[in-house]
């Protein structure tokens, strides 16, 4: 058979309107693109099999546009065929003869089931086709030195586009028998069970969280939310401190073997040098402050630099780019898991800071989008995804100042697209800003007695945090009492005798 049959006579046999997609040395399979349309022209049940397909796969333009004619017929549940497709070419000069060409095609035509074998062959071809482009456009960009874009970021675009091909190259997942997902679902029971019930994710680091919570689990969404000051990245910090020690690797809930890979921060706000400060600190009871100054002995100096060799075997790397997108954080979170043997959680501080990929008409939706990008990821990579968020400054003018839900309702989709919200509270924040000062009705008497119960008020309440399990998908709600050290920036259980 010839490498490039045309058994149908067509008026548009050769791709026109292209100019490198006219090189012969492309690769297509025409005739392949022919039976396609006549199977599903003949029987638009031929559709079942490849969904995936669009216009834009096809090698000859025409054959896309019937392509998404027959497409759009379909879906609305019309039928798709030589006499309801003909109006939509009457005056596409391409098919001057269209009765005749679509009658040929047609005549072509294999039994249903034979369309899913030629959308295969004419998805591969086309994927060849954009590697083709892709790698001219970066041989282009790379040998132009006018090119104002550095070597490394046009590597982080290409992996994209190459993502992007691999991704539409999927097609959509469809549904799946039930006694699939009944299997997946025993699956993960019986690696819970083994567990003890106990922790079946990514610990939290904090016993009473990782009680409510059972871990990270993958392919979840956490929300960390707070007002300013409550420690938000402390304790995310916290969060991959904990889980990126090897000795914190457990078998996944689901059955799927032992966690392995490494725990990925792309920190917005604060540089890898901060981050690793605050490390320090909580590990060594050294206060940042001091370390950063240098306000150490010999002692502390010691101390840091024993404590630093143990952290070198922290499976941990930091992203601090700012203003990062979804598609950029997505393709370097493929990148590590892919170099480092896997992905065990993902920590975003924090979402507000991310760059929307499109113009939005309002803060809102561009913040709607990068949630949604973010469980995306997480569904897509089947990693646990904790995206730190700001609350709304409502939250100030309440006489109770403990966060709720409806914090979060003005910042686009993030509760809706979250699989858990956990909300950080601390009283004794708060406390420190309402001293009480004496009224003028007010004896000595009563405001000292006022006074005292503000004062014992404020230091019950110096180290302790409360994490808020405000949603849980697939769990109960509740509260987990914490300790913070503010001078290690260092969350642990409230009964922790090391602390």
């Amino acid at each position: 058979m010839p490498d490039d049959p045309h058994p149908i006579p067509s008026p548009e046999s050769a791709p026109p309107d292209r100019t490198e997609t006219s090189d012969r040395s492309l690769p297509r399979n025409v005739e392949a693109e022919e039976l396609l349309l006549g199977t599903l022209l003949h029987n638009d049940r031929a559709f079942e099999y490849v969904e995936q397909l669009r216009g834009s796969h096809f090698y000859v333009p025409v054959h896309g546009r019937i392509f998404e004619a027959a497409r759009g017929l379909i879906q609305q549940g019309r039928r798709a065929d030589a006499v309801t497709l003909k109006p939509q070419f009457a005056r596409d000069r391409a098919l001057a003869d269209v009765d005749d060409y679509l009658e040929r095609l047609v005549h072509g035509a294999m039994p249903p089931e034979a369309a899913r074998q030629y959308g295969e062959i004419i998805l591969d071809l086309a994927q060849r086709r954009s590697l083709m482009e892709i790698g001219s456009r970066i041989e282009y960009n790379a040998s132009d030195v006018r090119e104002e874009r550095s070597a490394s970021a046009q590597i982080e675009d290409a992996e994209q586009q190459l993502f992007e091909i691999s991704e539409h190259g999927k097609g959509p997942g469809g549904p799946q028998p039930f006694v699939s997902g009944l299997t997946d679902a025993i699956r993960a029971a019986e690696a819970a069970y083994q567990l003890g019930g106990k922790l079946s994710g990514v610990t939290s680091g904090l016993s009473e969280l990782d009680d409510l919570l059972g871990g990270f689990h993958r392919s979840d969404l956490i929300i960390l939310a707070g007002r300013p000051g409550m420690g938000k990245t402390a304790l995310a910090t916290d969060f991959a401190r904990v889980a990126s020690r090897p000795e914190s690797f457990i078998p996944w809930e689901d059955g799927g073997g032992k966690q392995k890979g490494i725990v990925a921060v792309f920190s917005l706000e604060m540089a890898a040098t901060q981050l690793a400060n605050r490390i320090l600190s909580a590990e060594t009871s050294i206060s940042s402050e001091s370390i950063r100054r240098g306000a150490i002995n010999d002692r502390d100096l010691t101390k840091l630099i024993d404590v630093s060799k143990d952290l070198e075997e922290l499976r941990l790397f930091i992203d601090d780019t700012p203003a990062i997108s979804i598609p950029q954080l997505r393709t370097r979170a493929r990148r590590l898991m892919r170099t480092e043997h896997g992905l065990r959680l993902i920590v975003v501080d924090y979402l507000q800071l991310m760059t929307a990929t499109r113009n939005q008409n309002s803060r809102v939706n561009e913040i709607s989008e990068i949630s949604q990008g973010l469980k995306s990821i997480a569904m897509e990579l089947n990693v646990p995804v904790v995206a730190l968020s700001q609350l709304s400054r409502q939250v100030e003018g309440r006489d109770d100042k403990r966060p709720q839900l409806q914090d979060l309702r003005d910042s686009g989709s993030i509760e809706q697209d979250a699989d858990v919200v956990l909300f950080i509270y601390r009283e004794h924040y708060y406390l420190r800003q309402q001293e009480p000062q004496r009224r003028d009705d007010e004896d000595e008497a009563k405001f000292r007695s006022r006074y005292d119960r503000w004062r014992a008020r404020l230091e019950k309440t110096l180290n302790l945090a409360q994490i808020y399990v405000s949603k849980q998908r697939h769990g109960r709600q509740g509260v987990a009492d914490v300790r913070f050290d503010p001078r290690f920036t260092r969350f642990s259980d409230l009964h922790d005798p090391d602390q």
